[in-house]
């Protein structure tokens, strides 16, 4: 007579998983987060009210106007003619209100093989952070000074073929130390630029390329760290929130990369966007609701200190 085994077969000690038996499915109790992007964009937004006059849904924020430089010798005898200093301009920031929330309920604390509070928190906090940061990235990102990539004229027209060059970012500083913006860093302008733009720029070939100043510099840790670092007159923040989408030629995706000096945008706040404990209200307090909430708002303070460039890339 052949041996019966007690195993971990279903007909015996060992069960089916999810139903009666010994042998079940094992959960890690540590779970992980989704993997996530460092938001950056509102530490560009370094312009704030000084002097508020008094609350408000808009805020205004106005700049002086030079006179002309007057540069004709004065007659020993002649009165010279006063002129008058032209209006300030003016920047509107209007405050709008943020929040996210989620309610959770009492079973699911009592069933969880996890915690679900500090979860609920970690997750909450970065919503907060990521979603006040596109909010200020929409507003940077619709300046009027853009720059094409190849011989392209509007976004429609951009291929994943039209990389960056070196020539474009030449360009866009140029065009702000022109422009009379001020660097953010020593005579440096801030960058942002998304990964896969960052590696059609480090994949230039040339003299007038990336490459060639880094393998012959002084150091070659960058090359191998994968850095940016600082070129053409920019320090580069590499990041995979910088915004693209398949606005291009068919549907190529388009990706933005933007220059900024100081002012580049402005922010007005009237409550710092926090994190919220709500009230559980509910007749057998079975609910809690969790969320963040803010008031303020974004506005481009100096177009002449901000450049986008529109690029697509050979990674796409």
């Amino acid at each position: 007579m052949a041996n019966a085994y007690t195993s971990t077969g279903s007909a015996t000690l060992g069960g089916t998983a999810g139903s009666a038996g010994l042998v079940q499915k094992a959960y890690d109790r540590l779970l992980e987060f989704a993997l996530r992007s460092e938001p950056l964009i509102r530490s560009v937004a370094d312009k704030r009210p000084a002097k508020l006059a008094n609350p408000g849904s808009t805020v205004i924020l106005q700049i002086h106007a030079d006179l002309s430089e007057q540069a004709t010798a004065l007659t020993e005898s002649t009165e010279r003619d006063s002129v008058a200093i032209s209006t300030p301009t003016s920047v509107t920031i209007t405050l709008n209100e943020y929040g996210n929330s989620v309610l959770v309920t009492r079973a699911l604390e009592l069933f969880s093989l996890a915690d679900v509070d500090p979860a609920v928190a970690n997750i909450i906090a970065f919503n907060l952070a990521g979603s006040i940061d596109t909010v200020a990235q929409t507003e940077l990102r619709g300046g009027t000074n853009v720059i094409y990539g190849g011989t392209r004229t509007n976004t429609v027209t951009i291929a994943a073929t039209d990389t960056i060059t070196s020539a474009n970012l030449r360009k866009a500083v140029a065009k702000l130390r022109s422009g009379k913006s001020i660097p953010r860093k020593g005579s440096l302008y801030w960058c942002g630029i998304h990964p896969e733009i960052s590696h059609d720029l480090r994949a230039e070939t040339g003299s007038a390329g990336w490459l060639i100043p880094h393998q012959y510099g002084s150091s070659q840790d960058s090359i191998w760290a994968g850095e940016i670092g600082t070129y053409e007159g920019a320090y580069f923040i590499e990041s995979a929130r910088m915004f693209n989408d398949t606005d291009g030629a068919s549907s190529a995706r388009v990706y933005r990369t933007i220059l900024a000096g100081q002012q580049a945008l402005a922010e007005a706040v009237a409550e710092e966007p926090h994190v919220v404990i709500g009230p559980v209200i509910d007749q057998l307090m079975r609910f809690r609701p969790m969320g963040w909430y803010g008031v303020l708002g974004f506005k481009r303070y100096r177009e002449e200190a901000l450049f986008r460039i529109l690029n697509g890339s050979s990674i796409a």
